[in-house]
Parts: C-alpha cells; structure tokens; sequence
C-alpha cells in the first residue's frame, strides 16, 4: 500500500490514478489473491504435467513487464508457448496494428496452451503477483519492454495505475479488440470511471467471460 505522495519512476507518468492509494482496493487485491493461490495450488499438479506432457519445458513462463509508474517487475504464467518462443516471434504475422502483438492462430502456441489460453488457466500464477502488490485483480494489461520503447506521453498514462489480471480490455472481448490506440481509450476510460464497485463489476463480468468460455470448449 502506497502512503502519502510518491515520486513515480519515468517523468512521463505524471502522477498516480487515485485507485493506486485505496486502501478498499489493496483489501480486494489481497483477499482476492489468497483464494487464487489456493485455486492455483489445486491446479498446478494436473496442469503441470499436462504442459510437460505436450511440450519439453519449463512448466512456467516468467517475463519482465512495466507496472506502475514505469517500474518493471517479473510476470508469471504457465507456459502456453514452445520454449524458444520469443525468438520466434519475427516469423510470426502482427494481426494487430500499433504497439501491441497479436495473432489468433500463433504457431508457437501448445496445444495445451491453446486450452490454457481459451480458459485463462495461463494467468493463474499471476495471483502471486497481485499478492505481491505489483499488479490488481482490476486494472491495465502490463506492456512488455519493448512495446513501452515506442510510447508517446498518452500511453504513459495506462501506467499511472497498477497493471490488472482483468481489466475493461479484457471484458469487452481482448480477440476482436486488435487497434493499439483502442486498447489505450479503455484504459484510460478505466482510469476516468474508476470506482471500488466498478472494479468489483469488472471481476463479476470476468467470471461472466470465463464461464462462457469453459462452456464452449
């Protein structure tokens, strides 16, 4: 929990979102959290030897991203992706457009990443980052390093909050959002009508999403 008033790490995030001092929020965040690691310890076993199974590897996948104020931090997942991925990834078509990547159909994907993906399975480690303070239940998608090279003074603005496992992109339908510029006017919108009760919203329309998701699998 953040007191007071504090100096944010790049200049060009000119100050933090209220959101960032609630101490309502940091309470969910953290409840929230606890009831994701038990989920997360329930589900490691079966999912780890899945991932195993289908593809050599490490069972997680760890990635530096910018969080709050710039600051960067190490996000966990587990591993939907080949090993080696991330070099592979000038082969791979951009079906997005701006500073953000994307493609419905990556090659590098698993196939039981591909399942880990459709029921967001994946971003159940992310708990402990939340438990950890560096990212909320409700927030902005954390940009990777070299998405924030290319970032003019309005995308600074997302990082004025804390990044989120959920957020306004994700419930308004991440795969047919695909415009870079899109995804910065919903996080900023966020920002704009932020509320304790909105994030609690956004939490029950997640769920909403996952439920239908699972249902169609």
């Amino acid at each position: 929990m953040l007191k007071g008033r504090e100096v944010v790490s790049d200049p060009r995030v000119l100050s933090y979102h209220r959101s960032v001092y609630s101490t309502p929020k940091r309470c969910l965040d953290f409840l929230g959290s606890l009831v994701g690691l038990v989920v997360l310890g329930i589900a490691i076993l079966p999912i780890a030897i899945a991932i195993g199974l289908d593809s050599p590897g490490p069972v997680f996948f760890c990635q530096r991203r910018h969080g709050l104020g710039g600051n960067q931090f190490t996000l966990y997942k587990f591993r939907s992706m080949v090993v080696g991925a991330e070099a592979l990834k000038r082969l791979v078509a951009n079906e997005s457009s701006g500073h953000v990547f994307k493609n419905a159909n990556d090659p590098r994907v698993t196939r039981v990443g591909r399942f880990l993906r459709r029921t967001s399975l994946d971003e159940l480690p992310q708990f402990w980052n939340v438990f950890r303070g560096e990212m909320s239940l409700v927030g902005t998608r954390p940009p990777t390093p070299d998405e924030v090279q290319h970032y003019s003074d309005r995308h600074w603005q997302r990082l004025r909050v804390k990044p989120g496992m959920t957020g306004e992109w994700q419930v308004a339908g991440r795969s047919n959002i695909k415009d870079f510029e899109a995804i910065i006017d919903l996080d900023l919108r966020y920002q704009a009508v932020w509320t304790i009760w909105y994030d609690v919203l956004l939490i029950l329309r997640t769920l909403g999403v996952l439920l239908k998701r699972s249902g169609s699998c």
